[in-house]
């Protein structure tokens, strides 16, 4: 078959590389291709039913055990593994350690501002010209060109350290972001120390009910057998109906509050905490290792021992930042310098592109002077310096309140060993007084309202005895805390 003959004034170019390229380039916007991730929806971290402590129990990696391990006021070892397993698997912590790789990126995307830019480009073009634009006889005509360039543009010369100053306030930045992860897996510690004694603590109310409730059912077995043949009143056995009831009431109680302290437990460590972990009512008891130890600590207490916090590191970090922000926006009302160079080469045909006599060059200094601006440029400063002034103001509310913190906790440290040690007397007496009591009504000297009294004391003074172990351990564990976790707290 014949091909048809070309029109008048056409004839056939061979395809270039260009036009392939260009092909190719059209072809792959066309596919619209998408260089996001694929969505895929998180498991679910939970068991599979609402209500339960199972599932699968957290893991701890390598660096988290490591790290617990080095916690030496930590005694109990389910504690400290408990601990583990949150550094691994907290997500208020993940999103802290992510926040320090957002920091990080971003200070090296401010710091890559120091140096140029380097950019290679290459480009063809193909236009065509109407005929009588040049001239009244002037053809149409057809123009190709191919260039191929390497070179930087608007490199700023950075004479009154403007970039330098935006590249420390990013480092500052930076730097903050990784004492307030120090801050927040400081926090995380405590507060699963804290969830931990809370739930041990719960644990001991939870038997001492128990154990209640059982003394009382036998106390009401033997007043049932005592007004059967006579010998009590229907009172009696009333009142002690009311004794059984509240110490079931108590348990009931007490069960549902040890679930919620188990559930707060495992959103702090970001998982199922397994059940050889969980603390048990005897884990705060007078002859069982204390789960936190503190060495003792000097009093008084040196105040610039409390720079040591990541609090106020980060404070201090926030203020270094502003410093340079200052720097930053009083360099804007100078005058900038900023380079543009490249060189390349340029041909009407693709094969002459790298031939003799076709490499070109440009060079472009600019300068831009201020001049007007509405007062923009001043305004910034200004609001710098206010920003630098609010940092100085909130660095020395970081230092107060960590004094503060401090010394109440140390206020309330003094006093700990005297408390528990009265009120383990005091449950001591209550105990006598009840058994006393108790002996007196079976020998049908006394009534039972003083059976009752004496009962509900040793009952009080016991449930009190708990929380202040609790809360001495508690002491302990805050004390390590608002001294910045530091080792020599522990």
């Amino acid at each position: 078959m014949t091909r048809p003959p070309l029109s008048p004034g056409r004839e056939r170019r061979p395809v270039t590389l260009a036009a392939m390229t260009a092909a190719l380039a059209a072809a792959a916007l066309l596919a619209g291709c998408n260089l996001a991730p694929t969505h895929q929806t998180p498991a679910l971290p939970v068991p599979d039913t609402v209500g339960t402590t199972g599932g699968q129990p957290a893991v701890a990696s390598d660096a988290s055990v490591q790290a617990a391990a080095a916690l030496g006021w930590v005694q109990a070892q389910p504690l400290r593994d408990v601990i583990a397993l949150a550094l691994s698997n907290n997500r208020d912590l993940r999103v802290a350690i992510e926040a320090i790789e957002r920091a990080r990126a971003q200070y090296g995307i401010t710091r890559a501002d120091l140096l140029p830019s380097v950019t290679a480009q290459a480009q063809a073009s193909r236009t065509r010209t109407a005929a009588g634009m040049s001239s009244a006889t002037a053809p149409a005509q057809v123009a190709t060109q191919y260039t191929a360039q390497l070179g930087f543009a608007s490199y700023e010369i950075d004479f009154w350290g403007r970039v330098r100053n935006l590249n420390e306030a990013a480092l500052q930045q930076f730097l903050q972001s990784q004492q307030n992860q120090r801050n927040i897996q400081t926090g995380l510690i405590a507060d699963v120390a804290n969830a931990w004694l809370t739930l041990a603590a719960d644990e001991a109310r939870l038997q001492l009910a128990r154990d209640t409730l059982a003394s009382r059912e036998k106390a009401y077995a033997l007043t049932e057998r005592i007004h059967a043949i006579g010998s009590t009143s229907g009172l009696v056995l009333a009142q002690a109906q009311t004794t059984v009831d509240a110490a079931r009431g108590d348990v009931a109680t007490y069960l549902a509050q040890v679930e919620r302290d188990r559930n707060a437990l495992q959103l702090l460590v970001g998982g199922p905490v397994p059940a050889a972990l969980w603390p048990t009512a005897s884990t705060l008891r007078a002859d069982a290792q204390a789960p936190a130890a503190l060495q003792p600590v000097p009093v008084p207490l040196a105040s610039s021992v409390l720079l040591a916090r990541p609090d106020i590191q980060a404070a201090e970090n926030a203020l270094r930042a502003a410093e340079a922000n200052i720097g930053a926006a009083r360099a804007a009302l100078f005058p900038t310098i900023s380079l543009t160079a490249n060189i390349g080469t340029g041909s009407r045909e693709l094969d002459g592109l790298f031939g003799a006599g076709s490499g070109t060059w440009s060079f472009v200094p600019l300068v831009r002077l201020p001049i007007f601006d509405a007062g923009r440029n001043r305004a910034n400063v200004q609001v710098a310096e206010a920003n630098q002034r609010i940092a100085v103001a909130q660095y020395e509310k970081a230092v107060q309140t960590a004094f503060r913190e401090t010394a109440d906790v140390l206020a309330d440290r003094a006093q700990w060993d005297e408390r528990i040690a009265a009120q383990t007397r005091l449950v001591a007496s209550t105990q006598k007084a009840f058994d006393l009591s108790e002996a007196r009504f079976k020998a049908g000297v006394d009534n039972y309202l003083t059976v009752l009294d004496a009962q509900r004391s040793l009952y009080a003074a016991q449930q009190t005895l708990i929380g202040l172990r609790q809360a001495e351990q508690v002491n302990r564990v805050t004390l390590w805390k608002v001294l910045g976790g530091t080792p020599d707290a522990g």
